[in-house]
């Protein structure tokens, strides 16, 4: 929480984003798993505001409901017509009765903007007096946006100034404006209704508050943005790629202090609500999702793709897709193995090659090491499942359950039709398909008896290169005894 909490955050969210070419309206645009608005939302979160209320406009109903799934706490208000910035901040006022304090007012778009800016923002406010202050940064190149105009004596702000308007002196400013401002509460409400139409787009702009405070003898300050970048808004989906980029950069640097080891940051993905131990390790092209933990001294990758994932300590997880599984401590999963929700896996179990499980429990120990599937199951301790098997729980209705005991061998191309139980310290001979249920300790085999039928190739496929091959190894046997 901020030093100096402020009486209220405004979230401007109310525009369509046209530019963003999509169904979608553009604050719920994700980056590193969480929405645009998201992020300015939790952004705000830090400073501990005792209001936190988000104007939404276009597509008001699913961004509410999104705020009300996902930023718990907020409040709305409603911009039915979008007349400007400052429409909006007066339609949050509205909203909130009145606010006696500091209203820090960011944009719904800006994900990278961070906590510790926002409280800057709001501790150079109340240090300076100010009646409003700007949040500032200083870029390489301020082509297009409007530049900060001080008093050389006292480092107040005199005008905001568009690159249109500006004389050659004012361009040669890097200094810029962010859009974001925390303003004194109640001559902020007082400004807005003084705020005139009389412009191009016939609407209310908020940056016009500023002259007229200044213009009423009050100090108008700024406040500098340490990382240019986090003054980024999101137009288009090429800035949300560079946007995306720049936070999922962000993330793996944060984690790497912390300990873990990120082979190559270039081709991993996190989303910010990944958690990770020290020193694990992540290795080239993975991507980590939502609740995804990776404990420590685990492995996670190459090519490996985890949604809410638990990975145990000390476990290896190799070109594997997994989602909503648990990886148990030490256990070795893939390459190209497809964990689905509801996988479980013990302590030191193995899930190999081109191995499918959902809804299925494996104990420690474990091991189903190749071209399987195994699904809707429970399998015990130090068990052994052949390659090739098949937990078939699907009847054409329902879902039906398999369970395996624990030290069980099970053959190769084995079917479990489920339901179906086989005991503790129980086999399966190859080939089988097991449909009624294996006492502890038994084997059970279940395929039909061999049968050769002689000579059926040369009748049936007379002429043949198997004909021909046969016939010659006929003669060859023949000769040799």
């Amino acid at each position: 929480m901020s030093a100096n909490p402020p009486a209220a955050v405004i979230v401007l969210a109310a525009g369509e984003g046209t530019r963003m070419k999509s169904k979608t309206p553009k604050v719920l645009h994700e980056i590193c798993g969480r929405s645009l608005v998201g992020h300015v939302v939790s952004a705000a979160r830090e400073l501990g505001p005792e209001h936190l209320c988000v104007v939404v406009g276009h597509a008001r109903e699913q961004v509410a409901a999104h705020l009300r799934e996902h930023c718990t706490g907020t409040r709305t208000a409603v911009q039915y017509e979008r007349n400007g910035t400052g429409h909006a901040v007066r339609m949050a006022l509205e909203e909130l009765g009145g606010v006696d304090g500091t209203v820090v007012v960011v944009c719904g778009d800006t994900p990278l903007l961070s906590g510790g800016t926002l409280g800057a923002l709001a501790a150079t406010h109340a240090a300076d007096g100010n009646a409003v202050t700007v949040l500032t940064a200083e870029v390489p190149d301020a082509t297009g946006y409007g530049r900060i105009v001080r008093d050389p004596a006292t480092g107040a702000v005199t005008a905001i100034v568009e690159h249109k308007d500006a004389t050659e002196e004012q361009r040669a400013v890097r200094e810029i404006n962010s859009g974001v401002f925390a303003f004194d509460g109640r001559l902020l409400a007082d400004a807005l209704g003084k705020v005139r139409t009389d412009n191009s787009q016939g609407e209310e702009y908020l940056t016009d508050v500023l002259g007229i405070l200044r213009e009423a003898g009050h100090r108008v300050g700024a406040s500098v943005a340490g990382d240019h970048r986090e003054i980024l808004g999101i137009n288009n989906r090429i800035q949300l790629a560079e946007a995306r980029a720049l936070f999922n950069r962000r993330l793996l640097e944060r984690a790497m202090a912390d300990g873990v080891t990120v082979v190559d940051p270039a081709s991993v993905q996190v989303d910010v609500t990944v958690t990770f131990e020290r020193d694990a390790v992540v290795h080239p092209g993975t991507q980590l999702l939502g609740a995804t933990h990776v404990a420590e001294d685990a492995e996670v990758g190459p090519n490996t793709r985890l949604r809410d994932t638990e990975v145990g300590r000390g476990a290896r997880v190799d070109n594997t897709v997994a989602d909503s599984a648990v990886i148990g401590e030490g256990a070795s999963v893939g390459p190209y193995a497809y964990l689905r929700p509801g996988t479980r896996l013990g302590a030191r179990s193995k899930i190999g090659t081109y191995v499918e499980t959902k809804n299925a429990t494996v104990g420690e120990g474990t091991k189903v090491p190749h071209l399987s599937y195994v699904g809707d199951a429970t399998i015990g301790e130090h068990t052994n499942i052949g390659a090739a098997s098949v937990f078939v729980n699907y009847d054409g209705e329902k879902k039906h359950h398999t369970t395996i005991g624990s030290h069980c061998k099970t053959g190769s191309d084995n079917m479990f039709v489920a339901p179906v139980t086989v005991g503790d310290g129980a086999y399966t001979a190859a080939g089988s398909v097991i449909t009624k249920d294996v006492p502890a300790g038994a084997l059970a085999v279940a395929r039909g008896q061999q049968r050769n039928i002689e000579g059926w190739v040369a009748r049936k496929r007379p002429g043949s290169a198997a004909a021909q091959a046969a016939t010659a190894a006929s003669e060859k046997a023949g000769g040799e005894s």
